[in-house]
């Protein structure tokens, strides 16, 4: 039966939990640590699904800085942050591009557009 230690990152309590599956009972979990509710939905879903949000940033020509931030508009799955790290370090762009711009369509098939996260 396989444990996990998270730190919950939902409130600022920052709870220490532990999680593991229910013996027999595949996708029930049992939850320890946790000191609201937030806690059992953050554990869930980071045991059975683990996304995150990527930020970065952009080669740009003719702005006032030679980097763009960028992010993700929705989270990705956690195994593909590294593949989309290295196809967002790719791209290079000319200015001016305003917050919001889409700078990259559908992320590696994950339906997550990179967007700017700053006017340049």
């Amino acid at each position: 039966m396989e444990t996990k230690e998270m730190i919950c990152i939902l409130c600022p309590l920052g709870c220490k939990m532990q999680v593991q599956e229910k013996p027999g009972k595949p996708g029930e979990l049992r939850v320890r640590g946790q000191q609201c509710k937030l806690g059992n939905e953050y554990a869930y879903d980071e045991f059975t699904n683990p996304t995150r949000t990527v930020t970065s940033t952009v080669v740009i020509h003719n702005a006032p800085l030679p980097r763009l931030p960028v992010k993700t508009d929705k989270p990705i799955p956690k195994e593909m942050v590294s593949p989309a790290v290295d196809e967002i370090a790719k791209v290079e762009v000319n200015g001016p591009v305003k917050i919001g711009t889409v700078i990259i369509k559908d992320l590696l098939g994950t339906d997550a557009n990179v967007v700017a996260t700053r006017s340049l």
